[in-house]
């Protein structure tokens, strides 16, 4: 059986996406997405490289995930889909990159600095 596997980032999450011809099941972690993310934003985050180029009910999805939050899998996810279904046909890259589903987001947390509650936030000032 043919399969086309891609690593996709975001924040601290990872997720390794294995895409199979098949019916449309999604799976992450040995749950299904519904069940594993249980909020429609981040299912329809998942789904949106699908969508985009009409392989909805087509494709099966297993993602293992790891680190993070549930948006950051999400769209780790979301990067690794979009990988493999340019591993899957190369004639889809253009349609994706355009809409910015390629980009890995660079975005991270920032580090917490010293004598600060927290990255930016300082302690409450105190005239007296």
């Amino acid at each position: 059986m043919q399969y086309f596997d891609a690593i996709g980032r975001r924040k601290n999450a990872i997720a390794r996406v294995r895409l199979t011809p098949g019916t449309g099941k999604r799976i992450a972690n040995k749950r299904t997405m519904k069940n594993y993310f249980g909020r429609e934003t981040l299912e329809m985050i998942v789904e949106q490289p699908l969508q985009l180029v009409g392989l909805s009910e087509k494709v099966d999805i297993n993602a293992n995930v790891t680190g993070g939050g549930l948006s950051g899998q999400a769209g780790a996810i979301r990067l690794g889909i979009a990988r493999a279904l340019v591993k899957y046909d190369e004639e889809m890259r253009p349609g994706l990159k355009s809409r910015g589903l390629l980009t890995r987001d660079p975005r991270m947390v920032e580090r917490k600095k010293p004598g600060r509650p927290k990255a930016r936030k300082r302690f409450q000032f105190s005239k007296r």
